[in-house]
Formats: structure tokens, sequence, C-alpha cells
């Protein structure tokens, strides 16, 4: 049976390809003004990831070099949210297997976004911790990035300077900033 939403009709909608990280869908589908055409959609698994903010007001990233887009940033650490996980769990483990760190207190939400909304589902859930232990170095081998603490006025213009990557770390950072009150006096 057909949905409609917004405006949009989804007939069907079938797997092209699908991998542990990523799958591609094709959806029959009429959109607003009627024309019924194949949508091709890719689907990846729940992300989350931590903002860990220490007493000198830094925060803790990776920087990481990204091949698909040739280029080192920074990132918020996280990962795929496993099967039945709570994605503020997740965000904490990822974290630990990432960085070596473990998050201190309760998890705070920071914000849920969809980065590429026209053809990407990719929910990605933010959380906020105060505070991080080490716990001896990162425990996942295929993890690459560094560690390091980063001073939050930085942000603003890392983020500007494309030094930050990935919508999901420069959109709960700007978010963290803005709600805290802090980012309008670093906007470059």
């Amino acid at each position: 049976m057909p949905e409609t939403h917004g405006g949009w009709t989804v007939h069907s909608e079938r797997s092209v390809y699908d991998s542990p990280w990523v799958g591609v869908r094709l959806a029959d589908v009429d959109a607003p003004d009627g024309a019924r055409f194949d949508y091709h959609v890719v689907a990846l698994n729940r992300i989350a990831v931590a903002v860990v903010i220490d007493r000198s007001d830094r925060v803790l990233l990776l920087w990481k070099y990204r091949f698909p887009v040739a280029q080192w940033g920074y990132e918020l650490p996280g990962g795929m949210v496993d099967a039945g996980e709570d994605p503020a769990h997740a965000a904490a483990r990822e974290t630990a297997e990432e960085t070596g760190r473990r998050v201190l207190g309760e998890p705070e939400h920071v914000i849920t976004i969809e980065p590429l909304p026209g053809q990407v589902r990719a929910r990605i859930d933010a959380y906020l911790w105060h505070g991080a232990e080490p716990t001896g170095g990162p425990i996942d081998p295929e993890e690459d990035g560094v560690a390091t603490w980063v001073e939050l006025d930085r942000v603003p213009e890392l983020v500007a300077e494309g030094r930050i990557l990935g919508a999901a770390t420069a959109t709960a950072l700007l978010q963290y900033l803005v709600r805290r009150g802090g980012a309008a006096s670093a906007t470059p």
C-alpha cells in the first residue's frame, strides 16, 4: 500500500546494494507535481558522536585523514550505533575505543541531525559530557586518529577554514557554543 507524506507518494522501495555500513535503495515515487520516477536513497546506519568538554574549556577531537575527501581534519569521536544499543552508550563506547578515554557523568543530548536529507538517510545523535578519564589508549586497532584537546574558542575559525570534517562535528560543536552563549563572539 503506497504511503503519502508531504505530497510525495512512495509506492515501493527495494535494495540495490547492502553492506554492514551502507545501503543503496531505489524508491518508486510520485513527486508532488505527479511525476513518477525512481529515486535513489543512500541509507547509512545510525551514528552517535560525543562532545567531551574538559575543565579548561577544551573539546576532545580526533585529528584524522579521510581519503574519500582527501583531507586532514578534526572530528568528534563517534561511530555506528549497534542494533538495540542506546545512542548515548554508543557515543561513550566509541569515545573509549577511539581516544582511550572514558566519559564521566551522565550524557546530555545536544542535537540530532540528518546531514543530507535529499538523498541520504543518516541520523546522527550528539551527546555532551563534561570530562573524561584516560583508560590507557585507544582500543580499536582500525582507528587511526590522534586524540587531542582543542580550545572551544577556536571552533568557529576551524569550521570556517574547513578544518572541522563532517556536518555532525560542525553542527554539534556550533550548537553547543550557541547553547552556552559563546559562538557569537568567536564567529569569523
